[in-house]
C-alpha cells in the first residue's frame, strides 16, 4: 500500500472530536434514538457541551434532533441519520486503513532496528 492508497481525505474532522465520536458511537445501536439525558450521561458530557456538539452534528446532517412534549414534559430525542450512519461507516473504514498502514510502517521500522518494543505495544507487524 502506498501513501496514496491510505484514504486520509475520508477522515472527516467532524468525527475526530472525542465527544462527537462518543455521541455517534452511542447512537449506532439506538435505531429509535436516545433521550438527551441518556446520551449526556453515556458520553459523560454537560448539557451545554452536548448541546454544542449536537448542533454541529445536526448542521452536518449526521444526527436528527426531535423536540416534543410528552404529557407536559419536554423530551428531546437524538437519532443518527441514515446519511450520518453511512458517513460514519466510511470514516471507520478509512480510519482502519490509516491505522493498519501506521502499524505496518511501525513494524517495518522496528524490524529494521530489531527493537522488541513493538511487541510490548501489542502492534501487529505483518
Amino acid at each position: 500500500m502506498t501513501e496514496r492508497d491510505v484514504p486520509f481525505d475520508l477522515l472527516e474532522r467532524i468525527f475526530h472530536s472525542p465527544p462527537r465520536l462518543a455521541i455517534v458511537t452511542n447512537l449506532l445501536d439506538a435505531p429509535r434514538g436516545m433521550a438527551f439525558s441518556e446520551l449526556r450521561d453515556r458520553c459523560s458530557l454537560t448539557d451545554g457541551n452536548l448541546n454544542r456538539h449536537l448542533k454541529t452534528l445536526a448542521q452536518s446532517g449526521i444526527v436528527q434532533i426531535d423536540k416534543r412534549f410528552v404529557g407536559s414534559y419536554p423530551r428531546t430525542t437524538i437519532t443518527l441519520s441514515v446519511e450520518g450512519r453511512e458517513r460514519f461507516m466510511e470514516y471507520l473504514g478509512a480510519l482502519e486503513a490509516v491505522l493498519h498502514d501506521a502499524a505496518r510502517r511501525l513494524g517495518t521500522q522496528t524490524a529494521k532496528a530489531d527493537r522488541p518494543e513493538s511487541e510490548e505495544l501489542g502492534l501487529a507487524t505483518t
